[in-house]
């Protein structure tokens, strides 16, 4: 079982930078590969960004590529999502998840652990 707390979601306005971070709990972190969701309201969960366990493989859709970077630290149990040049429509809930297998996925039903969320608003 792998616990998922998302943190770092505000209010921006647009132009502006946010640091999200996901803590997990577990000590096969390392073996799982990450990534991280959104929601805006009315709308489906959408992909956002994906890293390997090693952290070596990345990938992102083109609507954030440029904007957004995902990393991690293996040593904290923790990844992250550095968000730059916000836009209003970046808005949404932001969700990070887990999957047991060490390939990255843009695939929602590829993942087997999801945190709570949290709130980002972009500003115009």
């Amino acid at each position: 079982q792998v616990q998922l707390v998302e943190s770092g979601g505000g209010l921006v306005q647009t132009g502006n930078s946010l640091r999200l971070s996901c803590a997990a709990s577990g000590r096969t972190f390392s073996n799982y590969a990450m990534g991280w969701f959104r929601q805006a309201p009315g709308k489906e969960r959408e992909f956002v960004a994906t890293i390997s366990a090693s952290g070596r493989s990345t990938y992102y859709p083109e609507s954030v590529k440029g904007r957004f970077t995902i990393s991690r630290d293996n040593a904290k149990n923790t990844v992250y999502l550095q968000m730059n040049s916000l836009k209003p429509e970046d808005t949404a809930v932001y969700y990070c998840a887990a999957r047991t297998y060490a390939a990255p996925s843009g695939l929602r039903y590829a993942y087997d652990y999801w945190g709570q969320g949290t709130q980002v608003t972009v500003s115009s």
